[in-house]
């Protein structure tokens, strides 16, 4: 247990898993990909409909757990195996996508949420 927390930037880790959760407020909205995405996905969003909670809470635990993967990564100076990691994650997204019948724009726009959120860590990591 002490592999998953000894040295761990914890300011980092939690600088970056706000920064990347805000980034998906962003990346979802109408300003970039909430109209391609939701085509892609056959999500229909009407004004007035309440935001999925559940979904959130479960993305920012996840975003949470990532970040903290990414913390993990950099106390071990495992850059490769965080670009190995990311590499798994945006693969199974993509396969699931393509089983769901997502279109090949909702599945980009969600494996490239992926990548820029580790990228958003990694420079967090960096930084703090």
């Amino acid at each position: 247990m002490e592999e998953l927390t000894h040295n761990v930037n914890w300011l980092a880790v939690c600088i970056g898993a706000f920064f990347a959760y805000m980034l998906g407020w962003l990346w979802y909205s109408p300003k970039l990909f909430a109209e391609k995405w939701m085509k892609g996905v056959r999500i229909e969003y009407k004004e007035g409909d309440a935001m999925p909670m559940g979904a959130m809470l479960i993305q920012a635990l996840g975003t949470f757990l990532l970040a903290w993967l990414i913390g993990i990564t950099a106390v071990h100076e495992a850059l490769l195996t965080a670009a190995l990691i990311t590499l798994t994650i945006v693969t199974l997204l993509a396969g699931g996508g393509l089983y769901c019948q997502k279109s090949h724009a909702a599945i980009a726009i969600e494996c490239g949420f992926v990548v820029s959120m580790v990228v958003i860590m990694i420079v967090c990591q960096g930084i703090f």
